[in-house]
């Protein structure tokens, strides 16, 4: 009881890193708004740059992360788990899941799903354009950039916040997660500095996935309806679903996101299912069992590959997967802190299993049937081809039976999808702002809900008609800096959960006598700070 109202207390308390993240994002609000052009030609210059010197490192880091989340599975450390031993999880598996796949993917797997595809099949790494090699390198190419690379980053980044927080009785921030090698360092300055670079980083990931929304929205309004898809409209619908995710913050967790991830998966899966009937399904379920064979067959030659002497395929890395690993990295302050407040009670073989295979394979899945269908039609309709991103799937819609009611299904898909995503930041970004907070009040998240909103119409503003570049800018920018934060979380984490692993004596079995043992001081830890 007691530990319940420090939480609402501190929900109401604002952290220094409140302010200067608030400060931060009004000059960088300003600067977009008052210099719109040399705002996104900066933007683009410092992303350039990233690309060219540090794709490298992004492919490294990456590739590090699966390989740490693979070797927890099998590790005895797995056996550990995130919360008290009593801790049984919140949410069943089914919403676990559906909540998490929300808010790690959501809104990207709509806009990408055909588009995607389409674009390698066109515009292939290898080889010749439209050509078998082709069709294979779509697959391959949206395989390898959606599936385990995202979610290792996800899941390490959420794996060290749940241990910290629900195991070592951290608040939920960042910075808490590096304790073991900073000490109470991470009280200070040095934690302000960390979970400040978090929240813009979480800024920035989301509103990427808010742009992206409201292009793709604005851009299935004009297919379907001849609206102008033009910034006035984008700015129309970030402003509309604005108020529909305060709304949804407004009610809390358990209700608000809870429902509307259970939505998404429900409106999903009808779209899929759909394809699967009225699409080539023997082809897509060919292509997928193919693809699949490919993706892992190479996984461990591309996780390394940058290319640096096929010029072809380097210029597409740099467009394609140097931008994906980046999103995921500036989208994992979010994301993590968001599964890890969703996960409390699981072991951390059962977080890792369920968080690193689950979602990729869904992943998969959604991409052979939406690549293949989106690729076939346009192989008949060739103007598919020439379609930007956000519109594309409508076209391929409008070339199949029921086409227009799913099409207007899509858009619900998006919205809901929308909603969600910016409903789960603005909850997080109440966490990271209120000392760790696990109910930040509804003014904090409406004021991060508004800055989100603003961000996100400032990149496409200031990006004019090349407003899909002013976002991945965002996302590349604000992944590097926070990249070096999760390498030191991951560190922090294995030094800690091992020293606890050998305590327990957890090898084959756990040790009896000091698992006891353990449990008794960890309650009187407890008690003694309720106290």
């Amino acid at each position: 009881m007691l530990e319940n109202k420090q939480h609402n207390a501190s929900g109401k308390k604002l952290s220094s890193v409140f302010t200067y993240s608030i400060i931060v994002i009004a000059i960088v609000v300003l600067l977009g708004a008052i210099f719109p052009n040399q705002f996104n030609e900066i933007g683009t210059n410092i992303t350039g740059w990233i690309t060219e010197y540090f794709g490298w490192y992004y492919m490294v880091i990456v590739a590090l992360m699966i390989f740490f989340c693979v070797f927890l599975i099998f590790s005895p450390i797995g056996k550990l788990k995130l919360g008290k031993p009593e801790d049984k999880p919140e949410f069943n598996t089914i919403s676990w899941f559906a909540m998490l796949f929300s808010a790690g993917m959501g809104i990207g797997l709509v806009f990408w799903g055909a588009a995607e595809p389409i674009s390698h099949f066109v515009s292939p790494p290898t080889g010749e354009p439209q050509s078998a090699t082709a069709y294979k390198e779509a697959l391959r190419g949206a395989f390898m950039q959606w599936g385990f690379h995202a979610w290792a980053v996800y899941g390490v980044v959420a794996l060290a916040l749940a241990y910290f927080q629900f195991r070592k009785n951290e608040p939920a921030l960042i910075s808490k997660t590096l304790r073991p090698i900073f000490g109470n360092k991470v009280d200070g300055p040095l934690g302000t500095i960390i979970d400040v670079i978090s929240v813009f980083a979480t800024i920035g990931g989301v509103a990427v996935s808010l742009g992206l929304g409201a292009m793709q929205i604005a851009g299935g309004l004009n297919y379907l309806f001849g609206i102008p898809n033009n910034i006035v409209t984008q700015g129309i619908i970030i402003i509309v679903v604005t108020i529909l995710f305060l709304a949804s913050a407004w009610s809390g967790l358990s209700r608000g996101i809870q429902y509307l991830s259970n939505a998404n998966i429900g409106f999903a899966g009808i779209i899929l299912l759909f394809i699967f009937i009225v699409g080539p399904t023997i082809l897509i379920l060919n292509m997928l069992t193919s693809s699949t064979g490919e993706y892992l067959n190479s996984l461990l030659f591309n996780m390394f590959d940058t290319a640096p002497l096929d010029p072809q395929k380097n210029e597409w890395m740099k467009s394609w997967t140097f931008f994906q690993l980046a999103w995921w990295i500036s989208w994992s302050p979010f994301v993590g802190i968001f599964i890890a407040r969703v996960s409390k009670g699981r072991s951390i073989r059962e977080f890792v299993s369920g968080v690193m295979l689950a979602p990729v394979l869904v992943s998969l899945v959604w991409f052979a049937a939406f690549g293949v269908l989106g690729i076939e039609t346009a192989k008949d309709k060739p103007k598919i081809f020439d379609m930007p991103p956000e519109t594309a799937l409508f076209g391929v819609f409008n070339e199949v039976p029921l086409g227009f009611i799913i099409s207007i299904l899509t858009l619900l898909l998006i919205a809901t999808f929308f909603i969600t995503s910016a409903d789960s930041a603005t909850f997080v970004l109440g966490m990271q702002t209120t000392f760790g907070s696990l109910n930040p009040s509804a003014f904090i998240k409406v004021i991060w809900g508004i800055a989100q909103a603003l961000i996100a119409f400032i990149l496409l503003f200031s990006g004019g008609d090349n407003g899909l570049n002013a976002l991945q800018n965002m996302a590349i920018m604000t992944a590097l800096p926070f990249s070096v934060i999760i390498l030191c979380m991951m560190v922090s984490f294995y030094r800690d959960a091992n020293k606890e692993r050998k305590f327990l004596g957890l090898t084959l079995s756990p040790n009896k006598h000091r698992l006891e043992e353990y449990t008794r001081i960890a309650e009187q830890r407890a008690e003694n700070k309720n106290e």
